[in-house]
């Protein structure tokens, strides 16, 4: 390899690493700040918030490589043309193609490990990711006893407090309610005061009350509660100190297994989402053939009088079915209408029931188309960002973090908004999926064959300095017309 593309390869891969890592960070923190709610106050451990940060990170990296690999382009052509470094390439005659060269080999290089990455790392993360997410929404939140409020954290019971110290933890007026039995609040103790804490191994809650009553409804037998002799019998015991072991059900973070997810489009491969989309279009067409069955028999060619049918033999008739039905007797013809009305609605109600099921099973199907296109068109994305970010970064010639930081999010924010909007149209069923997927790329690969084109034949047009000149160069010619014609 010549040194001048170990040059330009060694300019490119520092941004490329850098500008990774950065739009990583940023990617993550939207994904923290989407999912926060799920995981504050849940008292998870710090292995499991770095497992499920490792997981998320893994699933961005499609996105994070398009936009990397546009702004590190960017930097990387905009910092030789700042230098001065890409005019004396040229000016030894090395064409801008040639420069792109090994640019491209990376690229091509970077694509297909992006494709790689999403056909047998993402399906996994994702599987992991989604499992573990379920498992923490699952968890119940650490328990907090607030003053006034009923809290019904603990299964079965109730507790509420009047008032807590601070500095000594110290319960006053304290209330609990316990329905174990589900057959009423049976059991009530009311306590003055008293501490709460929670075993080591958070299993159980030790509370200790003082100065307290139990009042306990003691239940009655069956026969005696159809009765009008009840005589609700109950029992009061006084204590000056008491323990209670309350047992905490669901408060820690129980893993579930992957069979859960194992299913969804996201943790399936191409080879996965071909099959099973397969086996959904099968099932789409036996419920629809069913459907049609069900609506000929049963509404539109239903046999009222279950009169007998000889499939072989056609017979056809042709009648005025006013003059019939003027015929019948007026008893006849209000059960004649209620049949026939009751016979349309039930013919309506199924055709929507299984419009909506057919329309439900349509959408679940297209998930699976679109999720196997996206495969694809991530990866070739980081292909046409690199054709957008190089030729602009030369036209422009301007390096660091500044311009080309602008110009890259205003890109793949077009790109991200043209991408989303193309999907919803598929998901909906408004678009063919594999124009809702690959339509970002067919907008933004043609400007990225102009750019590169502009810069090829040296163009001015996306260079400011070109318009600032030509902007003084109009006030100026402007401000001498101004004095010619005074003068004259």
């Amino acid at each position: 390899m010549k040194k001048l593309h170990w040059f330009i390869l060694r300019s490119y891969l520092g941004p490329m690493v850098m500008t990774f890592f950065i739009v990583m960070f940023i990617l993550l923190m939207q994904f923290l700040w989407k999912y926060i709610d799920d995981l504050v106050g849940k008292g998870l451990d710090v292995h499991v918030i770095a497992e499920l940060l490792l997981y998320a990170s893994a699933s961005l990296v499609p996105m994070a490589l398009p936009l990397s690999t546009l702004l590190a382009s960017l930097m990387t052509l905009g910092n030789l043309g700042e230098n001065n470094e890409l005019l004396a390439m040229k000016s030894a005659g090395i064409s801008l193609p040639r420069i792109m060269r090994p640019l491209i080999v990376v690229t091509v290089v970077i694509s297909m490990g992006a494709f790689f990455f999403s056909n047998n790392v993402l399906p996994y993360t994702n599987l992991k990711m989604s499992t573990l997410i379920w498992d923490v929404r699952q968890q119940r939140p650490e328990l907090q006893i607030r003053v006034g409020v009923f809290n019904d954290d603990i299964e079965g019971y109730s507790i509420k407090i009047a008032d807590r110290d601070p500095k000594t933890s110290l319960m006053r007026n304290v209330l609990i309610y316990d329905h174990r039995s589900k057959e009423g609040n049976l059991m009530v103790t009311v306590a003055d005061s008293g501490y709460m804490h929670i075993t080591n191994d958070e299993k159980y809650m030790v509370i200790t009350l003082y100065n307290g009553y139990t009042y306990e409804e003691l239940l009655e037998s069956r026969a005696v509660r159809r009765t009008d002799n009840r005589k609700f019998p109950a029992r009061r015991n006084s204590f000056d100190e008491q323990v209670v072991l309350l047992e905490l059900q669901g408060f820690g973070l129980e893993r579930s297994g992957d069979d859960l997810f194992k299913s969804s489009f996201h943790a399936l491969n191409l080879t996965q989402l071909s099959a099973a989309r397969d086996s959904l279009s099968a099932e789409i067409e036996k419920r629809k053939e069913t459907a049609i069955n069900n609506l000929l028999k049963h509404s539109l060619f239903q046999n009222p009088f279950h009169l007998s049918r000889d499939s072989s033999a056609i017979v056809t008739y042709t009648f005025d079915k006013d003059s019939l039905f003027n015929r019948l007797p007026p008893n006849v013809q209000e059960t004649t209408l209620a049949r026939a009305i009751s016979s349309a609605r039930a013919a309506k109600s199924s055709v929507s029931t299984a419009a909506t099921d057919l329309n439900n099973r349509s959408k679940h199907m297209v998930r699976h188309t679109i999720e196997w296109h996206r495969k694809f068109a991530l990866s070739f994305a980081c292909f046409v960002f690199f054709f957008i970010g190089a030729p602009l970064g030369a036209i422009i010639r301007k390096g660091g973090l500044g311009m080309p930081v602008v110009v890259s999010v205003l890109f793949f924010v077009v790109y991200y908004v043209i991408s989303l909007s193309g999907e919803k149209f598929a998901r909906e069923l408004i678009w063919d999926p594999h124009l809702g997927m690959w339509v970002s790329s067919f907008i933004l690969l043609p400007l990225g064959v102009f750019l590169s084109y502009k810069a090829t034949t040296d163009s001015v047009i996306m260079n400011a300095d070109f318009y600032i000149n030509a902007f003084k160069k109009f006030i100026s010619f402007n401000r001498k017309a101004r004095q010619f014609f005074k003068q004259s």
